[in-house]
This record gives structure tokens, sequence and C-alpha cells, in this order.
């Protein structure tokens, strides 16, 4: 029974990873396709090969998730993080149903807790705040103004470069900076999905809590998230690329470098799971603003937001409901 509990969690963690790449699609390219650098399809392959091949660059990320809670042993621990990726599925099927972007990393990690919560386990309370709760309200703000401050570097920068040359160029550049936010996304979110894995592994007794991850499970994670990439997810890469404000190259390729650069930082620095969705708006908001404050679509960013403070507490609660539920028929 426990062997067939942790496969099945593999499989549900997997399928996390695909809903994560398609949720997260837009983060990587929805500006890009919205300024017209890039055709959809060609974006969206470029995502999903720099997605697979982000998932190789590291393990902090995937080692931080696997400590924000303690479920215990055997089939009760497996359970309970069963549980925690159900919450977060619902959470982001919803979201994306209405083209929300939300943070899969926040409901990933908003239902290991309140599935640990909800069947007495522990939780690392420390670690929920210091790598997931602070950088959660730090990465937008920095995002936002570093958007901002690095627009208005290029206004300044290209104030007397012909306009047409310059957007041009700067549609080439957004090649560059869509691909390095891919990779970026690849690093952060596929990570998250190993940690489930590893920590899955972990509570059935196949693995050591110092041992490295598996090969397969970083090859696993790498090709579901890319497999949900290139699936794409249409309804929030309108939003992103055009319902909270109209882009042009240069704010594209602004935003994507500044998000990417946010993603690495945090990913190599403070080993952090921060939200890639969280930090592109945030970034596309900060260099949009720039224009003028009225350019930016409060009203679509409020929804936004409003989505973003119910993704941990929605995600904790579907977990806990799957738990107690599941609890009945635990032996």
């Amino acid at each position: 029974m426990e062997i067939g509990i942790i496969i099945a969690v593999v499989v549900v963690a997997l399928v996390f990873d695909y809903t994560n790449g398609f949720h997260d699609a837009a983060n990587a390219i929805a500006t890009s396709v919205s300024t017209g650098a890039l055709k959809p399809r060609v974006a969206l392959a470029m995502a999903a090969v720099m997605n697979f091949v982000g998932a190789f660059l590291g393990q902090k990320v995937a080692q931080t998730v696997s400590e924000t809670i303690d479920p215990g042993d055997g089939v009760h621990g497996l359970v309970i993080v069963m549980c925690g990726l159900l919450g977060a599925i619902t959470w982001n099927l919803i979201t994306w149903y209405y083209g929300l972007p939300s943070s899969s990393s926040h409901a990933l990690i908003g239902g290991l807790v309140g599935a640990a919560v909800a069947a007495g386990a522990t939780a690392n309370w420390s670690v929920v705040l210091e790598k997931v709760v602070l950088p959660m309200f730090i990465s937008p703000l920095v995002a936002f103004s570093l958007g901002f401050a690095v627009m208005l570097g290029i206004m300044w920068a290209f104030r007397n470069a012909n306009p047409g040359r310059a957007n041009r160029g700067f549609k080439v550049a957004q090649t560059v900076s869509a691909a390095a936010m891919a990779l970026g996304h690849g690093l952060q979110d596929a990570q998250k999905t190993m940690g489930v894995i590893f920590l899955a592994l972990l509570t059935g007794g196949y693995v050591a809590a110092d041992d490295p991850l598996p090969l397969w499970v970083i090859v696993a994670a790498a090709t579901a998230i890319s497999l949900g990439t290139w699936s794409g997810g249409w309804r929030i890469m309108r939003t992103l690329g055009r319902r909270i404000i109209h882009l042009d190259p240069a704010r594209g390729f602004a935003a994507e470098s500044v998000a990417a650069s946010v993603l690495y930082s945090t990913a190599y620095v403070f080993e952090a799971p921060i939200s890639t969705t969280h930090t592109i708006t945030s970034a596309v908001m900060g260099v949009g603003a720039t224009k003028r404050l009225s350019a930016v679509r409060w009203g679509v960013a409020k929804s936004i937001l409003t989505a973003w403070v119910l993704t941990f507490p929605a995600a904790a609660f579907v977990a806990a409901v799957c738990y107690w539920i599941a609890h009945i028929f635990l032996p």
C-alpha cells in the first residue's frame, strides 16, 4: 500500500508540475507575444525548452520546499503530502479558469501547510516565514521598483534614438530577455515539484534527508513543466500581456529582464521559492507606471492582488478538506 501511495504522490506531483507549466506559461512570454517580438507558438516552444534546461541549474529551492513541513513517516505522512498537492492543483485550475495570474508556488506551499495543520503534523513555520511569506511581500515590491527604475534609465539612454529603429532593436532584445525569464521559471518552479517528490520519498524512507535529488526526479519534473508550458495558458497570457497595460518592446524587455534577475538572485542567494507570477506582474506594473500612473489598469491589478492574497489560505483550506475526507478512509 505504501509503495502504491508513493507512486500516486509522484504522479499527482507531476500533474501539479504540468498545471504549473500551462498556468505560468504566460509569465515568460506574454510580454514578448503582446509586443509582437515573438509569434505565440515560437515563444511557447522557446519557453518549454528553457524551462527544461532551467530545471537542471540548481536544487536549493527544492530543498527549501522539502523542509516546509515534516509530515511524519509511512502512509499517513504520504497522504498529507498528497492532500497538499491536491489543494494546490485545485487552486491552480480555479485561477486559470478565471484568467488570474496567481502563484503556483504559494498554492503549493499553502497546500502542504494546510494539510499538515489539519493532520496535526509539524509545519516548519520559521522556514515558511523566512523563505516564503517574507519573499512573497518583498519580491513584488523589488520587481516593481526595479522595473520602474530600469525603464526610466532606458527612456533616458534612448531619448534621442529613432523610435522605429529602437523598437526593432528591443524586439530582438526581447527574444533574449524572454529566454532568460523562461530559464528562471524552470529554475524556480520545476524545483518546487522536485522538492515535493523528494519529501514523499523521504517520508516513505527511500532517501535520507542529506541525499541529493535523484536524477529521475529532476528529469521527470523538467519534462512535466515543459509539456505544460507547451500546452500554453492563453487566458492568463491575455491578462498579463494586454489587460494590465499595453506594452511596447522597450517596456517588455525591461520587465522581463528585471523579473529574470529577481528569480535568479532569490534562487541562488536566498534559496527562496518565490512566485514567478508575482515577480513578472509587478515588473510589468512598474515599467507601465513610467508612462503615467493611469496607464496601468489598476482595476485589473486589484483583481490580481486579491488572487495573490487568497492563494495561500485558499489552497491551505482545500488541502485541509482533502485531508479530512482522506482521514475517513485511513486505517
